[in-house]
């Protein structure tokens, strides 16, 4: 397959995301012309125009693009650690944390009110759950001679099975409405968007680019293996501790603030790697922009489906994720497609 330069690639992949962007701005419930939105966006037209775009559609777009790039720059990230294109964010058991955390929130403290938190208990709780899992089997993985990627591997396995035990037993004693809330949640969603959820996504998602870059020649080096990575000068349990505390801190943001979304950070860092190479100097910041476009043009299909109903966005990366993942693995047997 053909790889396509840096300087090619991340102008195309930028051109395509925001001519999605746009495209996302005046489709919906309320079709809007490309020249109500402009208006809109300026401040001008219809005031209904104004609130749907500045209130529910820009802030739905630009988390989606955030929490696209950090669960695809945290697969990126945690392939190369685990050096297994079949790594995921949900490796590390921040998933199964947050959804516990988000389960408790729902179920058991569903009074629960923080005036000094805008972003809701729900939100919190499952930041909360899925940092304490990560916590828990990076200190499983612990051993006399460093951090045990294996290990880690397994007990994060372990540890997201016994979150998701609890969950249902939380699914079970739930009310039909705490069920329904569950449920969706469990499912993604980027309805609950707001200027707040944005500005912690696109945050997260600034800084975690901004250090992932900063390491991707150790990145690099570290696929050789880790006593290669460290005969060529790299800190291997310093950069490890770091990227599994970021990639943590990026996922359980992501998941807290839209619920369970799936294969992004195994799908795009694979296909990127396809068109790339195995470079972190390229692989990161095109990850971060594939992740990106297809969380929005999951939104975006998830509106267009059945309007005015939505369906769940964690529904469509499945759907999108599923048979790319089965490929994988067949590609991994030494098969072809």
């Amino acid at each position: 397959m053909m790889r396509l330069p840096l300087h090619c690639a991340l102008p195309l992949l930028g051109a395509v995301l925001l001519l999605i962007a746009l495209t996302s701005l005046y489709s919906g419930a309320m079709p809007l012309t490309m020249n109500d939105t402009w208006l809109a966006l300026w401040g001008y037209g219809d005031p209904t125009h104004q609130l749907v775009i500045w209130q529910i559609r820009l802030p739905r777009s630009l988390m989606a693009m955030a929490v696209g790039a950090l669960l695809a720059l945290s697969g990126a990230v945690l392939q190369g650690l685990f050096r297994n294109p079949l790594a995921d964010p949900g490796i590390i058991g921040v998933s199964g944390g947050a959804a516990l955390g988000a389960g408790l929130a729902i179920v058991l403290l569903p009074t629960l009110t923080l005036p000094w938190l805008t972003l809701g208990s729900t939100t919190m709780l499952a930041f909360i759950g899925g940092m304490l899992t990560t916590l828990l089997v990076y200190r499983l993985g612990r051993g006399p001679f460093g951090t045990s990627m294996a290990m880690m591997l397994l007990a994060g396995v372990a540890v997201g099975a016994i979150a998701f035990s609890v969950l249902g037993l939380l699914n079970y004693v739930a009310d039909d409405e705490q069920l329904r809330d569950l449920s969706l949640w469990q499912m993604g969603s980027l309805a609950g968007a707001s200027w707040q959820r944005v500005a912690l996504t696109l945050l997260m998602a600034t800084l975690f680019w901004g250090w992932s870059q900063r390491q991707a020649g150790s990145l690099n080096a570290l696929l050789l293996g880790e006593p290669e990575a460290r005969h060529l000068g790299v800190a291997v349990e310093h950069l490890k501790r770091q990227a599994i505390l970021l990639c943590a801190l990026a996922v359980g943001i992501a998941v807290a603030a839209a619920g369970m979304i799936g294969f992004i950070g195994l799908m795009v860092p694979h296909l990127v790697r396809l068109i790339s190479g195995p470079d972190y100097r390229r692989l990161l910041p095109l990850s971060a922009l594939g992740g990106a476009l297809l969380l929005l043009c999951a939104d975006l299909l998830a509106r267009a489906i059945a309007p005015p109903a939505e369906v769940p966005v964690g529904l469509i990366t499945a759907l999108l994720g599923a048979p790319f993942f089965l490929w994988l693995l067949h590609q991994q047997r030494g098969g072809r497609p």
